[in-house]
C-alpha cells in the first residue's frame, strides 16, 4: 500500500488489488484508510534471521535503470530480484546466490560488478554471549552484468573468513581492493567471552583474500563487548574507515587507513563519540565519493535509554566526519521519547539531504515498553550541510495495519537522486513477509553547464596542455575532443599537441538530464629549429592487478629516428623475462628492498623508432605483479649513441624516505637533455620532480613509476637532483642524459 510520495511510479487514480505469483499487491494514490503504508511483497520461510537485517548492511542496489535486491526465496535460497516499477512487484531473476538459510549478506554495486558478502550469522548479546563458529565460511560472490543479467565471475565465490559473525560489511577502495570487517566472539561461559574487530583484504577485487586479522590499532585495542559490531566504508577517494561500537569503554571508535598502505599497517584511530551511554551496537555508514570534502555520515544508536529516563535525551545520532578537520560533529535524529531503533541512512544528492530511516511503534501508538520494539518504519530528513532533524518519529513509510511487527529497514550503499528514486525495504518477521517503499525524490535534475580551464593555452610544439573540468550541475560523464583527432573520457585529462596549428577543444558534459558543451582555443607554434633535444609526447598506464605482461603504448606524434625512453616499476621484485625487440637497458632491475614478499624493481630502457614500429610494446615479467610505467618520445637525439653520460642511481629501502637526491652527473655535449625518474614500492603517493624539471608522466596506481627531464644548454656538471614524495616510502631514483644529434 503506497504513500502519497510513491505515486510518481504509479497511476495517480488507479487502485489495483490483485494476486500476482502468490504476492498480494496494492497500489494507491495515498495512505490507506486502515493506516497502512508501503507495499507488501514476497513471503518467506526457512531463513534463520529477519532477512532484511543486519543494521550496517545493505540489501538493495541501483543499476541499469532498475532497483535490485538480494531476497530469500522459500525452498531455494537467496536470489537476485529486480523491481518492476510498472506493477510494483519484485521479479525473481532465478539466479541463486547462497542456499544457506543461516546467512545474512551485504551487497555492493561498484558500477561494473556486483559484490555480495554472505556470512553465517551468529547473533549474540552481552547477557547471553554466543561464540562465533568455525567451519562456517563467509563467502564473497562477484557478478558481472551483461545484457541485462548477472553472471557469477569465474573463481567465485571466494572465502573471506571461516568463522560466523553477527554482522559483516564490505566496501571497495580506490585501487580496486575489497575490504571486509566483522566482530568475532570467542571464549565460553567458564573462561569468559571475548570479542575482537576483524578485517580482511583482497587486493584483486575479491579474487584472492589474505588471512583475517584483528584491526591493528592500540589505545584502544579493538576488543569490545560480545554484543558490539563493526562496519567499513570507503571515503575521501583514497581512504578506508572502520567504525565499531564499544560498550566496555562507552565509545564508538573510528579507524582510518590510506589506500595503498599495507593492509595490516598505518591505521589511525580516534573516538567518534564517547561518554556514558553513548555506545550501542547499531551502526550505519554512508559517504559520497564525489564529495570533495570526503565527508562520512554515520547513524548510531545510543544506550542513553538504559542509563536515564529522560525522554529528551538523544536515542539516535548522526555523526559527520570531515577529513579536513579530522573530527566528528553530531546531531540528534530522534530522542528516547520517540522510542526508535535500528537506523539506516541514505544520501540524497538531488536535494542535498540525509534521509534517515528507523523502526518505531505504529502511528496508532504514542509510546512503547522499550526502545527496539518492532512496529513501523519512519523517515526523517536533514540537510547534509546542516543536519538538523525535526522532532518526533518522522513520516511513516512502511506500516501494516494487520501486523505491527515491521523492523530491520535496509536500503542501498549508493547515493540517490531523481533519476533513481529511492527504495527501502523491511521485513515483518511474524507474518514472514517483505515490505517496501518506492519513492520519488523531487524535481527532475537539470543538465550540467560545461566549463573547463586549459594550461597553457599557447606555446611551441610539442605542447603539453592540462585540462581541468569546472562544469557545474553534477555531470556524470565527460567527452573531450582536442581538435587534433585526440579524444578522452577522463574528467580532467592532459593532452600533447605535436604539430603547429590552432585547435578548438570541446568538452561535452553529460548527466541523466542531458548534455552541454564548452570550447576553448589552443594555439601551437612551430617547433624551434635550434639544436638540442625536445620531448615529442608521452603515454602512461598501470595494472593494479597482478600480471606478467606490461604493455606500453607508443606516444602519438613520434616518427622514425625519435628515441623512446620507457620506465616500468613492478611489485615484488620480478626480473624481466623478455624485452621488446630493439630496446636497450638503461637501468636493469634496480631493486627497492629485495624481499620476495615486499619491495619492487625498476626497469628503464631506450629505443630508436624504426619505419614500422608497433603501436604497443610489451615487456614480460618473470612472475605476475602489479606494475606502473610509461614512455616519452624525444626528437633530436643521436641515434647511434643516445646516452650522453653514465647513469646514476640511488635507492632508499627504509620506507621512511620523503625525498631522494641523485648525485651530479657530467654531460659531454652542449644541448643535452637531462632525464631521470622515480620508482616507488607503493601504489598511490604523488611524486614531485626536481626544481626546474618537467614531469612528463607519472603512473596513477599499480606501482609508481615517473619520468621527468630538463634541458642543459652547456656541457658540464649538472649538480644534484632531488625527487620528493607526498608520503614516506621505499623508493629509488635514476638519472642520465640524452646526447643531441648535432
Amino acid at each position: 500500500m503506497k504513500t502519497k510520495s510513491s505515486i510518481s511510479w504509479l497511476s495517480q487514480t488507479l487502485v489495483l488489488a490483485t494476486l500476482i505469483a502468490g504476492t498480494f499487491i496494492v497500489n494507491a494514490s495515498s495512505a490507506w484508510a486502515d493506516g497502512s503504508y508501503g507495499t507488501p511483497s514476497v513471503s518467506y520461510s526457512g531463513v534463520s534471521n529477519p532477512p532484511t537485517s543486519d543494521k550496517p548492511q545493505s540489501k538493495l542496489w541501483w543499476n541499469d535503470g532498475s532497483w535490485w535486491a538480494d531476497l530469500w526465496t522459500t525452498g531455494s535460497g537467496w536470489h537476485i530480484y529486480r523491481l518492476d516499477r510498472g506493477t510494483e512487484t519484485w521479479v525473481d531473476t532465478g539466479l541463486l546466490n547462497d542456499s544457506r538459510g543461516s546467512t545474512l549478506a551485504d551487497t555492493l554495486w561498484d558500477g561494473s560488478h556486483l559484490y555480495i558478502a554472505s556470512h553465517v550469522a551468529t547473533i549474540t548479546g552481552d547477557g547471553t554471549p554466543k561464540p562465533s563458529l568455525s567451519g562456517q565460511p563467509a563467502k564473497l560472490y562477484r557478478y558481472s552484468y551483461v545484457n541485462g543479467s548477472y553472471k557469477l565471475d569465474s573463481g567465485f565465490p571466494t572465502m573471506i573468513t571461516d568463522n560466523s559473525s553477527e554482522s559483516m560489511t564490505i566496501d571497495i577502495d580506490s585501487l580496486g581492493g575489497v575490504w571486509a570487517t566483522w566482530t568475532q566472539v570467542g571464549g565460553n561461559s567458564t573462561t569468559g567471552f571475548t570479542n575482537a574487530v576483524y578485517m580482511n583484504y583482497s587486493a584483486n577485487s575479491g579474487a584472492v583474500w589474505g588471512s583475517p586479522f584483528v584491526l591493528p590499532v592500540t589505545n584502544p585495542n579493538p576488543n569490545p563487548a560480545p554484543d558490539d559490531i563493526s562496519a567499513v566504508v570507503a571515503f575521501s577517494k583514497d581512504n578506508i574507515g572502520v567504525m565499531w561500537s564499544d560498550h566496555l569503554s562507552d565509545t564508538v571508535w573510528w579507524a582510518t587507513h590510506k589506500d595503498g598502505d599495507a593492509a595490516t599497517a598505518s591505521w589511525k584511530v580516534q573516538p567518534a563519540i564517547r561518554g556514558k551511554g553513548q555506545a550501542d551496537d547499531h551502526l550505519n555508514l554512508k559517504t559520497l565519493q564525489a564529495d570533495t570534502t570526503g565527508r562520512v555520515f554515520a547513524a548510531i544508536k545510543t544506550s542513553l535509554n538504559d542509563t536515564s529516563s529522560d525522554p529528551t535525551l538523544p536515542q539516535l545520532l548522526l555523526l559527520t566526519f570531515k577529513p579536513g578537520t579530522g573530527s566528528f560533529t553530531q546531531s540528534t535524529i530522534s530522542k528516547i521519547g520517540d522510542c526508535v531503533s535500528r537506523p539506516q541512512i541514505v544520501l540524497d544528492t538531488q536535494n542535498n539531504l540525509v534521509r534517515a530511516f528507523q523502526t518505531a511503534p505504529p502511528t496508532s501508538v504514542s509510546g512503547c515498553a522499550y526502545s527496539g520494539v518492532a512496529g513501523s518504519i519512519y523517515e526523517k530528513t536533514a540537510s547534509m550541510d546542516n543536519p538538523v532533524f525535526g522532532s518526533g518519529r518522522g513520516t511513516p513509510i512502511i506500516q501494516s495495519a494487520s501486523s505491527s511487527n515491521m523492523n530491520d529497514v535496509t536500503t542501498t550503499k549508493q547515493s540517490v537522486d531523481n533519476s533513481t528514486g529511492l527504495v527501502v525495504m523491511a521485513s515483518d518477521n511474524v507474518a514472514k513477509r517483505y515490505w517496501f517503499s518506492d519513492r520519488p525524490l523531487g524535481s527532475a535534475p537539470q543538465a550540467p553547464v560545461a566549463s573547463f580551464t586549459a594550461t597553457p593555452t599557447s606555446g611551441t610544439a610539442p605542447l603539453n596542455v592540462s585540462f581541468i573540468d569546472t562544469s557545474t550541475g553534477r555531470p556524470t560523464s565527460w567527452a573531450w575532443n582536442f581538435g587534433d583527432g585526440g579524444t578522452s573520457s577522463i574528467q580532467s585529462p592532459s593532452h600533447s599537441y605535436s604539430a603547429a596549428g590552432t585547435y578548438t577543444v570541446t568538452l561535452t558534459a553529460t548527466n541523466s538530464a542531458g548534455s552541454n558543451s564548452a570550447t576553448a582555443t589552443i594555439a601551437v607554434s612551430p617547433a624551434t629549429t635550434a639544436t638540442g633535444v625536445t620531448a615529442v609526447g608521452s603515454t602512461t598506464t598501470y595494472s593494479s592487478t597482478a600480471g606478467t605482461a606490461a604493455g606500453l603504448s607508443a606516444p602519438s606524434g613520434t616518427t622514425a629516428g625519435d628515441v623512446l625512453i620507457a620506465s616500468i616499476t613492478a611489485d615484488l621484485n620480478p626480473s624481466m623475462a623478455s624485452v621488446p625487440a630493439g630496446w636497450t637497458p638503461i637501468v636493469n632491475a634496480l631493486s627497492i628492498n629485495s624481499s620476495s614478499t615486499s619491495g619492487a624493481r625498476a626497469f628503464v630502457y631506450y629505443h630508436v623508432v624504426g619505419e614500422s614500429d608497433p603501436l604497443t610494446y610489451t615487456w614480460s615479467l618473470s612472475s605476475a605483479a602489479k606494475w606502473g610505467g610509461g614512455i616519452t618520445g624525444y626528437r633530436g637525439v643521436n641515434n647511434t649513441t643516445p646516452l650522453d653520460t653514465s647513469v646514476a642511481t640511488v635507492v632508499d629501502t627504509s620506507y621512511s624516505a620523503t625525498a631522494i637526491t641523485a648525485p651530479s652527473i657530467t654531460t659531454a655535449s652542449n644541448g643535452a637533455m637531462l632525464i631521470g625518474g622515480a620508482a616507488c614500492d607503493c601504489a598511490a603517493p604523488v611524486v614531485s620532480p626536481p626544481g626546474g624539471w618537467t614531469e612528463r608522466w607519472e603512473a596513477a596506481a599499480g606501482q609508481i613509476a615517473e619520468l621527468a627531464d630538463q634541458a642543459q644548454t652547456t656541457a658540464g656538471a649538472t649538480g644534484t637532483a632531488t625527487w620528493t614524495f607526498s608520503a614516506a616510502r621505499a623508493a629509488a631514483v635514476w638519472r642520465t642524459a640524452l646526447k643531441p644529434a648535432s
